[in-house]
């Protein structure tokens, strides 16, 4: 099975990208627009609707904040 981010279905790359978020190897900015660029079109509605709820809170969100956002990434990573 590849790995390739090019062939990931959007839902698995999306968990793997909030994985490496609570990893603490991403930060907020760079996981928003990694998650930007692999888009929502293909997610499930209420998958797509979790994400873009994410997507939200981290545009919002202060350079390095993570209390709140570590709730939501979970819930997402749960709802995808």
């Amino acid at each position: 099975m590849s790995t390739n981010p090019e062939t990931q279905r959007a839902d698995d790359a999306i968990v793997t990208l909030l994985s490496h978020w609570l990893t603490r190897t991403l930060g907020n900015d760079e996981l928003r627009h990694k998650i930007e660029q692999i888009g929502t079109d293909e997610l499930a509605p209420g998958s797509r609707d979790a994400v873009q709820e994410l997507l939200r809170d981290l545009a919002i969100a202060a350079p390095g904040e993570r209390g709140q956002l570590e709730v939501t990434v979970r819930e997402t990573i749960e709802t995808l």
